[in-house]
């Protein structure tokens, strides 16, 4: 029997031991133990271990949960597709969309060794020049992630680009509809901005939806051994990706580090850099970035006031929650100011 004496929140391990036994027979050898890794604001991750091996395992959030928000078969696919190319993701193992296992759908993947920087202190004793290469290489995986053909890979279907932009500012004016508990100064102009300056967009590509440091691995030797977190990936506008990279690099540190400040150590590069390098490798046009810019962030209050709502019901767990209230203002200010300044 499988040692059950420490279940983490979420996770049942004797029925998920139960289950891989069955699905997966001779994989998992010893007593299951699992630990949810911290730091993360969306779907639930886990460590399992039996004493030998590791692996990942990954599940919504716990109660309210938005429509379309944290599709494990839509992750679970991305990745398997991607195995083949230039962008590192872990192996998948094994998909569940029976809710009976777990009370979720959930996936299982490899473990992947490295480290998610969110911290500026630690990235800061990589030096200077390490930290400058591995901000420009975060760059450079971007621009190779939307040079990829997605039918090459088996995801022509993946999404549906035309309209993309449009479609994607009314979901997200539904799901702050959906989690809106008090009134946020701005959010309303902003959203109006984004609709009548909407532009026309490029070819499409297969985008993240939330790439940014912290949603990759970074080994020893300063590679990027697995870009994770795909739960809002589609085919679609390449340069919301990049807009939302910009956000985040010029928010490093906000809300008391509910945005990551690793970006804030020495060397790394500044946001207009990241935006010049991605440039120069894809060759993509990227004059009309404040807009996408003002669109990170109007998306990201939205999720933002989610957690907000979540953690008001009780239902987040970790630590940080109690701060996500006040990223929403921070954030409008900073989409309203995109405008102006890029």
């Amino acid at each position: 029997m499988p040692d059950t004496s420490a279940d983490p929140p979420g996770l049942d391990l004797a029925r998920l031991r139960a289950h891989l036994d069955r699905a997966r027979p001779g994989t998992v050898r010893g007593p299951l133990r699992a630990e949810l890794i911290e730091g993360g604001r969306s779907n639930l991750t886990y460590v399992l271990s039996d004493g030998a091996s590791h692996w990942v395992l990954r599940r919504p959030p716990l109660g309210h949960v938005l429509a379309t928000a944290h599709d494990m078969g839509r992750e679970y696919r991305v990745m398997t597709a991607l195995r083949t190319t230039a962008v590192p993701v872990p192996e998948t193992l094994l998909l569940v969309e029976d809710t009976e296992v777990i009370g979720s759908t959930w996936y299982l993947m490899s473990y992947v060794p490295g480290v998610a920087h969110r911290d500026a202190a630690a990235l800061t004793r990589l030096g200077p020049q390490r930290v400058r290469a591995l901000g420009l290489d975060l760059a450079d995986t971007l621009a190779r992630l939307h040079t990829i053909d997605p039918a090459q890979v088996g995801l022509a279907d993946f999404g549906r680009p035309e309209g993309f932009l449009a479609r994607q500012l009314r979901r997200w004016s539904t799901q702050l509809a959906a989690s809106r508990s008090r009134e946020l100064p701005g959010i309303d102009e902003l959203h109006t901005l984004l609709a009548e300056r909407l532009p026309d967009s490029p070819a499409p590509t297969l985008v993240h939806g939330d790439y940014r440091l912290d949603n990759v691995l970074v080994d020893e030797a300063d590679e990027i051994t697995a870009v994770l977190d795909w739960e809002m990936s589609t085919l679609g506008d390449p340069l919301t990706d990049l807009g939302l990279l910009v956000m985040y690099t010029e928010l490093a540190g906000a809300g008391g580090g509910i945005i990551p400040a690793a970006a804030t150590a020495p060397g790394y590069p500044t946001a207009r850099e990241l935006v010049g390098r991605y440039a120069a490798q894809c060759g993509r046009d990227v004059s009309a970035l404040g807009w996408y810019v003002a669109f990170a962030s109007f998306k990201l209050a939205v999720v933002a006031e989610g957690i907000h709502f979540r953690y008001q019901q009780g239902k987040t767990l970790g630590k940080g929650f109690e701060r996500a209230g006040e990223m929403g203002a921070i954030l409008v200010d900073h989409g309203l100011a995109a405008f102006k300044e890029h």
